[in-house]
């Protein structure tokens, strides 16, 4: 039964994993998403404080 479930586990869990990354892969590469991740990666970037309104 160990076996059985391990074996099970293994194959489809690599599968489930190559899945989830290539959704993330396509995701992050999708062009829609430039200009948000752009944004997101010169926010540290930006001399303004919000809590300075």
């Amino acid at each position: 039964m160990y076996e059985t479930l391990s074996s099970f586990a293994q194959t489809w869990g690599l599968g489930l994993f190559v899945v989830m990354f290539l959704v993330a892969l396509v995701y992050a590469l999708w062009p829609a998403n430039r200009e948000k991740f752009r944004n997101a990666a010169h926010q540290p970037l930006v001399d303004k404080d919000p809590l300075d309104d």
